[in-house]
C-alpha cells in the first residue's frame, strides 16, 4: 500500500475507534452513577431485612464499582493513546506534502565545529535531522544526531540497513511505540539521575538485621494492637509499642523523603519506558540488530519492562507519605516507608548494571524507526551498496532529500579511483552548491545506514569533509578568510595522513583577491592529487579547468549552465560534461540597476 493511502486508512480507522472509545467513556460515567445510587438503595431498602443483607449487597456493588473504575481508567488511557496515533498519522500526511516542520529540528545537537554539519544543514529549521526525525525520547534524538554526525563502520551499515528494511514493514507497530513515547517523553536527565541513584551505596541493606526485623517488628506491632483491642494487653503496652515504632520510623523520614522526591519525579517517565520496552519485547524480529537489541531487555526470569514497572510500583507505594489518613497507621503498624526503602535497595542490587542499556537500546530503536519511516514514505529511494576498495562512488537520479519531489532535479555522479578531482564550473544560481549538498547529504545517509535519494547508489566507506559555508567569528576575532583557512587545514591534515575522506569544496579562498585565489586553488588541487585524495570542487574560476590538460586521469570537468533569452535566465540544473561557457553575473547586476 502506498504511504499516503496507508496513513489515510489509519486515520479513518483511528477516528472511528476514538468515537467508540468516547462513547464508552460516557457509558462508564452513567454506569458509575447508577452503581453509586444502587449502593445507597441497597443500604436503604434492605436494612429492614437486616444489616447483614444490606452490607453484603453494598460490598458486592462496591466491587462492581471498582471494576468499572479500572475499566474507565483503561478506556481513558486508550483514548489518549489513540489521540497520539491520530496525530502521528496526520503528521505523516503533512510530511508527504513536504511539510515536515512539526518535527524537532535538533538545534540542541549543533556542534561548535564539525566536518560538515553546518555546510549540509544537518540541524535546525528545514534540516536533514528535522526531515528524518521521528524520535520521541531524548535518547532517540541524541542517537539519530550521532548517526548523522559520525559515519558507521562498514560492518555496522548492512546491519542497520537490514533493520530499517524490516521496520519499514512494521509501521503500525512503530507508531504504537512512538505513541507510548509521546505520552511522557523520556529525558536523558532521567537516565542520568536514575543511574546516579544506582551508583550510590546502599544505606539500609548494610544493616543485615533488617532482613529479619522488617518481619518481626510489624508482626509485634500488629499483634499487640489486636491484642489490646481484644483486651489481652493493657493500653500502656500498646502505647509503648507505638512509641518504639515511632522512634524507628521517624528518624528515617528526612532521608526517605529526599530519595522519594528524586524518584517520584521520574515516575511518569518510568511508566512510559516500561510501556515502550514492553512493546518491543512482544514483537518478533528477524534482523540480527533488532534481535540483539531486543535481547538486552530479556532477563532470566522476567523482562526489563516488568522490572521497571516493579520500580514504579515501589515509588507509587511511597506516595502514601503524602496521605495524612494512611501515613501514620501504615508506618506505626508496618514500618511502611522503611519497607519500601528496603525494596528499592533490593531492586537496585538486582538491576544496577542493566538500566543504562535499556534507555540506550530504546534510543537506537527510535533512530532506526526514523530511517524506516522515511524508507516507507519514499519507496523509490534505495539502500546503497558498499564496495571495499577505496575509492569509488556512483549514483543515478541523485537528488537533494530536502527538496520536494516535484521541484527536485536529479543528477548523477561517478568517480572510480583515487586521486580524482571533479571540477564543477557554472553560472550563479545554476545549481553547483545544491549539487554538492545533494552528494554530501546522500553520502552522510549512506554512512548512517539510511536509504538515499537515488535509484542507484554504490560507494566505498568514507569520512565526508566539506568547506562550503564559512562565516567569521567575532567572539574569537576570526575573519571569514581565516575561518576558511582553518577548515582547509583540517582537509589538508586528513589528506596528508592518508585518511579515507571524500572532500566537497565550494568557491574556496573567496576571502582573498582573484590572483591569490586562483593560485591557491590550483596549488590545493595539485596537492590533493599528489596525496591520492578525492574531491568535488565547485568554482566560478573556469581557468582552473585548464589543469585537466596536464592531469587527464585525475581532473574531470563538469558544469551547470544557463540559457539566456531577452536577458531572462533559464536554468535546467542538470550536470553536464565539460567547462561552463555561459555567464549570467552581468545580467543579474543589470537587473538590480548597476549600469554595465
Amino acid at each position: 500500500m502506498a504511504a499516503k493511502d496507508f496513513y489515510i486508512k489509519q486515520t479513518q480507522q483511528l477516528e472511528a475507534q476514538q468515537k467508540n472509545l468516547l462513547k464508552k467513556k460516557n457509558n462508564f460515567a452513567w454506569l458509575r452513577l447508577a452503581n453509586t445510587l444502587s449502593i445507597i438503595a441497597a443500604l436503604y431498602f434492605l436494612s429492614p431485612f437486616g444489616w447483614l443483607y444490606s452490607i453484603a449487597a453494598a460490598l458486592l456493588l462496591i466491587v462492581c464499582f471498582i471494576q468499572l473504575l479500572y475499566r474507565d481508567i483503561a478506556n481513558k488511557e486508550a483514548i489518549a493513546h489513540t489521540a497520539q496515533l491520530l496525530r502521528i498519522n496526520k503528521a505523516e500526511l503533512d510530511a508527504l506534502e513536504h511539510h515536515y516542520f512539526q518535527f524537532d529540528g535538533g538545534s540542541q545537537h549543533i556542534p561548535k565545529e564539525h566536518f560538515y554539519a553546518n555546510d549540509m544543514d544537518i540541524f535546525g529549521h528545514a534540516s536533514l535531522f528535522q526531515f528524518f526525525n521521528r524520535t520521541v525520547s531524548e535518547m532517540g534524538s541524541w542517537q539519530l544526531a550521532q548517526w548523522l554526525l559520525q559515519p558507521a563502520t562498514a560492518n555496522e551499515i548492512p546491519l542497520r540497513q537490514e533493520a530499517v528494511k524490516e521496520l519499514s514493514q512494521k509501521i503500525t507497530w512503530a507508531q504504537h511505540l512512538q505513541a507510548h513515547g509521546k505520552e511522557n517523553a523520556i529525558r536523558i536527565d532521567t537516565k542520568e539521575r536514575l543511574q546516579h541513584w544506582l551508583n550510590e551505596p546502599a544505606t539500609y541493606s548494610r544493616f543485615k538485621h533488617w532482613q529479619w526485623l522488617k518481619y518481626v517488628l510489624p508482626l509485634l506491632s500488629i499483634s499487640i494492637t489486636i491484642g489490646t483491642i481484644l483486651g489481652f494487653f493493657p493500653i500502656n503496652v500498646f502505647y509503648s509499642t507505638m512509641l518504639l515504632m515511632t522512634l524507628i520510623a521517624l528518624p528515617q523520614e528526612k532521608k526517605i523523603g529526599h530519595l522519594h522526591n528524586r524518584l517520584s519525579k521520574m515516575a511518569d517517565e518510568l511508566d512510559t519506558l516500561s510501556q515502550s520496552i514492553a512493546t518491543i519485547e512482544k514483537e518478533n524480529f528477524n534482523s540480527p540488530l533488532l534481535k540483539d537489541l531486543q535481547q538486552q531487555f530479556k532477563q532470566e526470569h522476567t523482562t526489563a519492562s516488568q522490572k521497571i514497572q516493579a520500580l514504579k510500583k515501589i515509588v507509587d507505594r511511597l506516595d502514601v507519605r503524602f496521605n495524612i489518613v494512611l501515613v501514620f497507621p501504615l508506618n506505626l503498624l508496618f514500618l511502611w516507608n522503611l519497607q519500601q526503602m528496603l525494596q528499592l535497595e533490593k531492586w537496585k542490587k538486582e538491576n544496577a548494571t542493566g538500566v543504562g542499556h535499556w534507555f540506550d537500546a530504546l534510543g537506537i530503536y527510535e533512530a532506526l524507526i526514523s530511517f524506516a519511516v522515511i524508507h516507507f514514505n519514499n519507496p523509490g529511494w534505495v539502500f546503497p551498496t558498499l564496495t571495499t576498495e577505496h575509492f569509488s562512488i556512483e549514483a543515478n537520479n541523485l537528488g537533494h532529500p530536502l527538496l520536494a519531489e516535484d521541484k527536485r532535479v536529479n543528477n548523477f555522479i561517478k568517480i572510480d579511483h583515487k586521486a580524482s578531482i571533479m571540477l564543477v564550473t557554472g553560472s550563479n544560481m545554476a545549481g553547483k552548491s545544491t549539487y554538492l549538498r545533494s552528494t554530501g547529504i546522500n553520502v552522510i545517509l549512506a554512512m548512517a545506514g539510511a536509504p538515499v535519494c537515488a535509484n542507484y547508489f554504490t560507494m566505498s566507506p568514507v569520512q565526508l569533509i566539506s568547506s562550503m559555508r564559512i562565516s567569521d567569528n567575532l567572539e574569537e576575532s576570526t575573519s571569514t578568510f581565516y575561518a576558511e583557512l582553518k577548515k582547509l587545514k583540517t582537509v589538508i591534515d586528513k589528506v596528508n595522513n592518508k585518511e579515507n575522506v571524500f572532500i566537497l569544496l565550494d568557491e574556496i579562498l573567496r576571502g582573498t583577491n582573484s590572483l591569490d585565489r586562483h593560485t591557491g586553488s590550483e596549488a590545493l588541487i595539485k596537492q590533493l592529487i599528489k596525496q591520492d585524495a578525492v574531491a568535488i570542487l565547485a568554482t566560478h574560476d573556469v581557468d582552473l579547468a585548464a589543469l585537466q590538460t596536464n592531469f587527464t586521469q585525475n581532473i574531470f570537468n563538469y558544469h551547470f549552465d544557463v540559457q539566456v533569452n531577452n536577458e531572462e535566465l533559464y536554468f535546467d540544473y542538470k550536470l553536464k560534461p565539460g567547462v561552463c561557457t555561459s555567464l549570467n553575473a552581468s545580467i543579474l547586476m543589470k537587473k538590480i540597476g548597476i549600469e554595465i
